[in-house]
């Protein structure tokens, strides 16, 4: 099954099981899904989380309870802003310049700018734990998106810059219908960043990834447009 093919199957099965949640439909997104909470308490509970100071996470609906919960017990998060399409790229949302009230607010994607500082990649610090929607996961850390990129996209950057190492634990969160068999998805690329952890409502699991992680951009796979939309690329392309 490839991967578009696969993406499909499991927005549908969202959908017609009733596990999908705001924002609807699904589809073409990175779904949000019903016992999103439970999962990020589930990563909560990992020795990795615990160790984690500053977190990089995506902005999608179902990894807003880890964002907020990041940010209640003190963590530094960031957030790539869309497309990585301005100069300094990232938004840094540090608890302590936000008053205690506002922190359910500013974890959200519409009132993240009126909390967050933008940042270039010179100031950004060693990232403990990153984490990444899925459309799919296999308990091997196989990860399917929904399909632009970007996510991959963004932490090449910042093995780029030397944000992400071998220390850094990846870890995604997603609903039991989206942790599919290995035999279901496609083998990842050089480019796709696999996951040491994945969480669900249910469970969690230790993938012990075979798969290598990528340890900086594949220019090959960035036309001249994509290159000119990125400014930040423009510090580092070869």
């Amino acid at each position: 099954m490839d991967k578009q093919a696969l993406r499909e199957r499991i927005w549908d099965e969202l959908e017609e099981s009733g596990e999908a949640r705001f924002p609807f439909p699904p589809h073409g997104r990175i779904p949000n899904f019903a016992g999103a909470s439970e999962a990020a308490n589930r990563l909560a509970d990992t020795d990795a989380w615990r160790a984690t100071e500053v977190l990089k996470a995506n902005p999608d609906a179902p990894q807003l309870p880890i964002r907020r919960r990041a940010l209640h017990e003190g963590k530094v998060v960031y957030m790539a802003q869309p497309r990585l399409r301005d100069e300094k790229p990232f938004m840094k949302l540090d608890p302590t310049d936000i008053d205690e009230e506002n922190l359910d607010d500013a974890a959200t994607v519409s009132k993240m700018d009126g909390y967050a500082e933008p940042v270039g990649p010179g100031a950004l610090p060693h990232v403990d734990l990153v984490v990444s929607g899925s459309v799919a996961v296999t308990e091997q850390g196989a990860r399917v998106g929904k399909g632009e990129g970007y996510s991959d996209l963004e932490f090449a950057v910042l093995a780029e810059l030397d944000a992400v190492d071998a220390e850094t634990t990846v870890a995604t969160s997603v609903h039991e219908v989206q942790v599919v068999d290995a035999r279901d998805a496609p083998d990842p690329e050089a480019h796709d960043v696999p996951m040491d952890l994945l969480v669900t409502p249910d469970r969690l699991v230790r993938t012990d990834s075979p798969y290598p992680r990528p340890d900086g951009v594949d220019w090959d796979l960035l036309d001249a447009e994509r290159r000119e939309e990125i400014p930040v690329l423009s510090q580092f392309a070869p």
